[in-house]
């Protein structure tokens, strides 16, 4: 059994691919299968992918969720890492991660750096790391942070992922946010290290990065439901979970921010309804402010948080 499975999903990144997966083959720990789903791909990149030795797995277009499901299916390895095929990994993190696994840990997070194609200069985001905590305290450390439910920010024990039928939302946008705050929260051992070991490239075109404004309200109404599925989910647990249910609720409120005008009062009326803004922590001055602010308008509450 290899210590770690990297799932790679491929479309549309001939340009990107060959740079990825050359930072897989290029790391300083060799205890790794690579596994890349051609999720129907109809450029070249599975031409570039076919002179890497990897696990290829070829089905209809059907998502990045789809893709990364698959890859798990598909893993033998102990530990799963969803690696982005425009991103790049540098060569020693999964030897530093390696070092991290003495404690048998469900959940391994590291650290980013965002790097952009317009030679804009990058940016490191270093956090504080940990040891050895339960899911719930290391869900309110990370929280404090700039990327939290991004898959790629963590390597996770297979054996967990499976235990707990974890799997990514098919058919949808934003899947990460409705899966990750999940996987964090109910492991049991969670460590995180100070290395900089992901480059996540800022990129035009891209999925999250397009302007189409139906696109905006697909992007908004998946948010939404991924919410509720969370909050849904969490509320099956004995977890203390009031960090959690803030964040993923103050994250929904953001994002209704993105809609026009008829299309953004619906879902402010919506928040209302189901009591979103409820779930914000006001233990704090600024956050009983920010909480009232939000209740009377998101938009006018996103303003007062910059």
């Amino acid at each position: 059994m290899p210590k770690f499975s990297i799932i790679i999903p491929v479309y549309g990144v001939e340009k990107y691919i060959g740079k990825c997966l050359d930072s897989v083959f290029n790391q300083s720990l060799n205890d790794y299968e690579v596994i890349v789903v051609n999720d129907g791909t109809k450029d070249n990149s599975m031409e570039i992918v076919k002179n890497y030795p990897v696990k290829i797995i070829n089905q209809e277009n059907a998502g990045l969720s789809a893709a990364r499901n698959t890859g798990v299916s598909q893993a033998t390895g102990e530990y799963i890492f969803f690696l982005d095929s425009d991103d790049y990994i540098e060569k020693d993190l999964l030897l530093e991660v390696s070092k991290m696994l003495d404690n048998n840990p469900d959940l391994i997070r590291f650290q980013i750096r965002e790097v952009f194609e317009d030679n804009t200069p990058s940016i490191d985001f270093n956090e504080i790391g940990f040891l050895g905590i339960e899911g719930q305290e290391a869900f309110d450390r990370i929280t404090q942070y700039h990327f939290v439910e991004n898959a790629w920010s963590y390597i996770i024990k297979r054996e967990y992922y499976l235990a707990n039928n974890f799997s990514f939302k098919v058919g949808t946008i934003h899947e990460d946010f409705g899966l990750i705050p999940l996987v964090i929260i109910k492991a049991k051992i969670v460590n995180s290290l100070n290395y900089i070991g992901y480059n996540y490239l800022q990129r035009q075109g891209s999925i999250m990065s397009g302007k189409d404004y139906e696109k905006t309200k697909k992007k908004v109404n998946d948010f939404y439901n991924h919410y509720k599925y969370l909050l849904e989910e969490i509320n099956k647990t004995n977890l203390r979970s009031d960090t959690f249910k803030s964040f993923i609720a103050n994250s929904l409120i953001i994002k209704i921010c993105e809609l026009e005008k008829e299309d953004y009062k619906e879902y402010k009326k919506k928040l209302k309804e189901d009591k979103v803004f409820d779930n914000l922590l006001a233990d704090s001055t600024v956050r009983k402010i920010k909480k009232i602010i939000f209740k009377i308008d998101p938009k006018l509450g996103t303003k007062f948080l910059k």
